[in-house]
């Protein structure tokens, strides 16, 4: 594995791509994709790209020098880089996807839409309340143009579709809460997210100050740094690793605003690793709308498994990663029937719905920046109450947490 110096020397400057083309595409021109974070989840997101027509990755870059190496196994073509902005400088380069650790999400997607691209953005898109609101002038400031895609991906899911059906008042009559459950297992001795220190994850091979960003200032760390989602440095936790998902799933079909009272409890009662975010908890969040959304989650059982059931006076929607379906409540619907959702969509769809409306930008993603917004600060608002072990308000006219 070679150093981070003698990396430097043969990664790719950029300059030249400051000479390239404007991004301004027509409806099938190839689009040209970079990638900031290419770990394991920016690499399943750069296959997915690269599977749909006319596209290919002109760039990627990472704090840590391994992983520009291992990039090149899917894009060999790409030039790589250890700092994002030398990627930025690269006007050929039409959309970026970024897969940063979460605390890094607001400057990479800021300095994305101020390089004028279009900004494919990872779960969950804010790290907190000031980071979203800062994402949010930049969008602003970006206009209509810029095409900005948040990674919920079940937003794209044919079980979308179908919830949207089933969501009628004929059907469900009033629906006043969602009861959801994220719950996983893994061996013993295999701590959920433990991933190993490599021997190579020193100062040589890391640009830790990066890596930092605007968090705060520590040694060198590497387990720090491969296992960040253990540390709130860095992390909301399992809010924003899954809770993330399902709430942006319910908010879509909806139109759920952000939760006006939200109550996290739970605690570290499993993994005794160094991990500072909780393996077990239980979050209420209070909408406006009068609809309680309860989720449960904890790493030590997956009986449960991933599940969310809308439950209305007149029947209940139950969704799970597998399948959506609708079942009346005979009570008030006495001849209603059963229905399964039958819509299918790619395993790529979400991706696809990001180029696609790069190529067409007159159309509306269908994960945009505003859903992601409220979500981001539903989770934020987990995270706080959790913390700070009380019951945290969204106070709507001053935007702030209270």
């Amino acid at each position: 594995m070679q150093s981070r110096r003698n990396f430097i020397g043969k990664v790719a400057t950029g300059l030249a791509g400051t000479l390239a083309a404007s991004n301004v595409l027509g409806a099938n021109q190839r689009i040209r994709i970079g990638i900031v974070g290419p770990g394991a989840r920016g690499s399943e997101i750069l296959r997915e790209a690269l599977a749909c027509p006319n596209t290919e990755c002109a760039g990627a870059a990472d704090v840590y020098s391994r992983r520009l190496e291992e990039v090149k196994k899917t894009a060999p073509e790409a030039k790589t880089y250890l700092d994002y902005r030398r990627l930025l400088d690269d006007k050929s380069i039409d959309a970026v996807l970024i897969a940063t650790p979460q605390h890094l999400h607001a400057e990479c997607f800021e300095a994305a839409l101020d390089a004028g691209k279009h900004v494919y953005q990872e779960k969950t898109m804010a790290f907190n309340l000031a980071h979203a609101k800062r994402m949010r002038t930049a969008y602003q400031k970006a206009g209509k143009q810029r095409i900005v895609q948040i990674g919920h991906q079940w937003t794209s899911t044919g079980q979308m579709t179908d919830a949207v059906s089933f969501l009628k008042p004929e059907l469900m009559g009033r629906v006043t809460a969602i009861e959801s459950h994220m719950y996983r297992n893994t061996p013993h001795g295999k701590p959920q997210w433990a991933r190993p220190v490599y021997p190579d994850m020193t100062p040589e091979n890391i640009v830790w100050k990066s890596f930092l960003g605007e968090a705060p200032q520590r040694p060198f760390d590497a387990n720090r740094y491969i296992n960040w989602r253990y540390f709130w440095d860095y992390s909301g936790g399992n809010v924003f690793e899954n809770m993330c998902h399902q709430l942006a799933f319910w908010y879509k079909a909806l139109g759920l605003k952000i939760p006006k009272a939200v109550t996290m409890t739970g605690g570290l009662y499993l993994w005794k690793d160094g991990r500072e975010v909780p393996d077990t908890m239980n979050v209420s969040m209070e909408h406006e709308e009068e609809i309680l959304f309860t989720w449960a989650s904890a790493f030590g059982n997956n009986q449960l498994g991933v599940t969310e059931d809308v439950l209305g006076t007149d029947g209940t929607i139950s969704h799970t990663q597998q399948s959506i379906q609708y079942s009346p409540q005979k009570v008030n619907r006495k001849d209603g029937n059963e229905m399964m959702g039958a819509t299918r969509a790619d395993p790529k769809a979400h991706m696809q719905n990001f180029l696609e409306c790069i190529r067409d930008s007159g159309r509306q993603p269908n994960c945009p920046f505003d859903l992601g917004f409220r979500v981001a600060i539903a989770c934020r608002m987990a995270v706080e109450s959790y913390r700070q072990q009380r019951t945290v308000r969204w106070d709507a006219a001053a935007e702030e947490i209270v």
